[in-house]
């Protein structure tokens, strides 16, 4: 029993023409793949091209006549017995046309796409197009492809990144302001909205009319630390005194000298003498001009110095470098080739009475560590004058800019063989485990920087207590200063010396001969900004006019 009679006794009748189409799809295959036989060994030989037309035209009318014959079967077999009858006489022994096959070929395939499965219709499609050459000349739709597409190519926007929150930037956030105007939600929390926020004071703020140059903050501190700065070992030439009631006199007269004992003064109340306390008073450029009086007094000369200034202006300059919450500002007047930098004390709010006693304390201490020939054994501390100092005045390099500045000194010890040498005495509050960072940090820096641009090889810190009461004492030697902190990576000597370059560089080469400008770093501290200034102070205007 053949396939056609199973499925007949399975599913009926009505199958039959089903497997019918499937034999004509076989059939027909068979007959396309002969007919493209022929059609290649007609173009490979040109000499034997009749003979093998002949065997492809004989081949494909035997096909086409048992194609038809199995085509006649299958439409009487499914016609009434009476027509299958008359139909079988009338196709004997009829050889059809090629037009008839093809013809017939068509209602197959369309008969075969309606009764057969969808499955084996994509089957038949994709093995007429595997047997298609992609570069050959039967394929004219490749052959017209065009070798630049007439189609535009599509740009995408640009992403907009709203997860950046950067500050004042453009967020998602409920409180941001845009042309929509403000949120409808309003801030949490009873604290005010911070001023500035997002305006112009991070972006475009207008620049203040005196606005010269400014030198932005672009070095990471690694490229900083690749840079080798050397500095001079700073070498004395002058040095002047300032006694009670405010004259100098250019000796050593006020310069004091260290108490080694300092130690057997701990618990010692540092609040003592407070009440005769007598503040240091701002002499502006007044005792700016001090300095140049006593450079003029000792014939120094200036022709090949590039800075003239005090160390204070030098310790705020290396301390940016890490310290950058801090402002200040300076006055810069360059004349004869020499820049003068003068001393401007920024306004500040009135101090409490806490603030003045903490105060007091770091004066108190140093007259408590240095000996004193007026006061006797055992006698406390009652009078203290912030007024009397002692500076010295040094010449020293940085980089390529030679400095002449005035450094005020606290005391001076000596070695055995009589070599004076100066020590710097400071106060802080005892460490713990929440400020030891801290104080590492930013005091250290800066009392490494004020002992280093000097050339003072140690400094002697009092530590108190909250109620100024002396706990403690320590010495540092200024050189070891660093390598407690390298460890730590809080700071580097060289970075700051690196930074202050820079700041020397542009400044120097910045100004112009016979002007005045003003040096500050303020919020939002990011750069440093030259500015215009009105006038030159009548300190270096004389002392220029008297050179």
């Amino acid at each position: 029993m053949d396939f056609a009679q199973q499925a007949m006794n399975l599913f009926g009748e009505e199958d039959d023409d089903d497997d019918q189409n499937y034999r004509n799809d076989d059939v027909e295959k068979d007959e396309e793949h002969e007919q493209k036989q022929a059609r290649q060994s007609s173009s490979s030989s040109g000499a034997s091209s009749s003979g093998a037309s002949s065997s492809a035209s004989s081949s494909a009318g035997a096909s086409s006549s048992a194609a038809s014959s199995s085509r006649s079967s299958s439409s009487n077999h499914s016609r009434s017995s009476s027509s299958s009858e008359e139909d079988n006489e009338n196709d004997g022994g009829e050889v059809r046309s090629r037009d008839n096959s093809n013809v017939n070929h068509n209602k197959s395939s369309d008969t075969n796409y309606n009764n057969c499965g969808k499955e084996n219709y994509y089957e038949n499609l994709d093995e007429e197009e595997d047997d298609k050459d992609l570069f050959g000349s039967d394929n004219e739709d490749y052959g017209k492809t065009p070798v630049n597409s007439p189609y535009p190519v599509h740009v995408l926007p640009a992403i907009r990144n709203t997860n950046n929150h950067m500050r004042g930037g453009f967020g998602r956030g409920r409180w941001q302001h845009n042309n929509r105007g403000p949120g409808l939600l309003p801030r949490p929390g009873p604290y005010p909205q911070r001023p500035n926020f997002g305006g112009p004071k991070f972006f475009n703020a207008p620049r203040d009319e005196r606005f010269i140059s400014e030198l932005k903050f672009s070095k990471s501190e690694q490229t900083l630390a690749r840079k080798c700065i050397a500095f001079q070992e700073p070498c004395e030439l002058a040095c002047y005194s300032r006694i009670e009631g405010g004259e100098v006199f250019f000796d050593d007269r006020s310069l004091r000298l260290f108490k080694r004992l300092i130690t057997q003064d701990i618990g010692f109340d540092l609040n003592e003498g407070f009440d005769t306390f007598i503040p240091k008073k701002d002499l502006g450029s007044e005792g700016f001009g001090d300095l140049l009086a006593c450079i003029r007094s000792k014939n120094i000369p200036l022709q090949n110095m590039h800075f003239v200034t005090y160390r204070n202006n030098l310790n705020k300059i290396l301390a940016t470098a890490y310290i950058r919450h801090e402002p200040w500002e300076m006055g810069v007047h360059k004349r004869n080739g020499v820049v003068y930098l003068d001393v401007h004390k920024l306004p500040e709010r009135p101090q409490s009475e806490l603030e003045r006693r903490r105060c007091y304390w770091g004066y108190c201490f140093e007259s408590l560590a240095t000996e004193d020939p007026t006061r006797g054994d055992g006698e406390g501390i009652h009078h203290v004058d912030a007024n009397v100092e002692y500076c010295s005045v040094l010449k020293t390099k940085l980089g390529a800019h030679r400095i002449l500045m005035g450094a005020e000194m606290d005391c001076c010890d000596s070695t055995d063989d009589g070599r004076r040498f100066y020590v710097e005495l400071k106060t802080s509050r005892e460490l713990d485990y929440h400020t030891e960072e801290r104080f590492e940090r930013e005091k250290l820096l800066k009392f490494w920087i004020q002992s280093f641009l000097a050339g003072v090889p140690y400094i002697v810190i009092g530590f108190r207590d909250d109620g100024g009461r002396l706990v403690r004492t320590e010495r540092l030697r200024t050189k070891e200063v660093t390598g407690r902190v390298k460890m730590k990576n809080y700071w580097q000597g060289g970075v700051c010396l690196a930074f202050a370059d820079e700041v020397l560089c542009w400044l120097y080469g910045t100004v112009k001969e016979n002007e005045d400008y003003i040096l500050q770093f303020a919020p939002p501290f990011t750069r440093l900004e030259l500015l215009q200034a009105d006038s030159c102070p009548d300190a270096i205007t004389d002392h220029v006019d008297q050179l």
